[in-house]
């Protein structure tokens, strides 16, 4: 014979439940997030192998500002942000030398 759920058992099943849901949103929110940055990226390195550094420049303030509202948002650390644009901008300066 199945045991009754006490009134503490059933609201923790419910609340588990409100949990499950509320993850499985954020993190459709944090993929989305970071594949929007992976696209800028991608752009950026599309735009320096074919030599067009206006477009490499648009790319990289995109992804640029897509990592800081990443960091914002909670979605990366702070010190991965810094990385990440650390080495966008070497990659950007050994195509075209000087500061964007």
């Amino acid at each position: 014979m199945p045991q009754q759920m006490s009134e503490r058992q059933r609201r923790l099943r419910a609340r588990r439940r409100r949990q499950v849901r509320k993850a499985e949103k954020r993190r459709l929110r944090n993929k989305a997030a970071k594949s929007q940055i992976k696209t800028y990226i991608r752009r950026m390195d599309e735009a320096l192998a074919a030599g067009n550094r206006e477009e490499a420049l648009s790319a990289l303030r995109k992804a640029e500002s897509a990592l800081d509202k990443a960091h914002e948002r909670g979605i990366l650390h702070r010190n991965t942000v810094a990385r990440r644009k650390s080495r966008l901008y070497h990659r950007f300066q050994q195509v075209f030398g000087g500061v964007p």
